[in-house]
């Protein structure tokens, strides 16, 4: 999968991330330290909770320059002990 997706893309392009996690206030601040410390920019993610609450859903797009960064953030992502799932 990695090879396919690594095919459609087109450096430099958009790569929106769509994470799972825990709706916890610093869910979003982590998030967004994590992309900051790899792509430093100016971030406007789009949150919504889940029905009954407990979890966020966080849309968040980059500007990747290369596939490595898709993988890395992808990965840095995951490692956040709060989040359940990076899209």
């Amino acid at each position: 999968m990695k090879n396919k997706l690594e095919k459609m893309l087109k450096f430099p392009c958009l790569f929106t991330y769509k994470v799972i996690g825990l709706a916890q206030p610093e869910l979003i601040d982590r998030i967004i330290k994590v992309i900051q410390c790899k792509l430093p920019g100016d971030y406007i993610p789009q949150i919504k909770s889940s029905n009954k609450g407990n979890y966020l859903s966080i849309s968040i797009t980059i500007c990747a320059n290369n596939f490595k960064q898709i993988e890395s953030l992808y990965h840095e992502l995951n490692n956040i002990n709060i989040v359940r799932m990076v899209l």
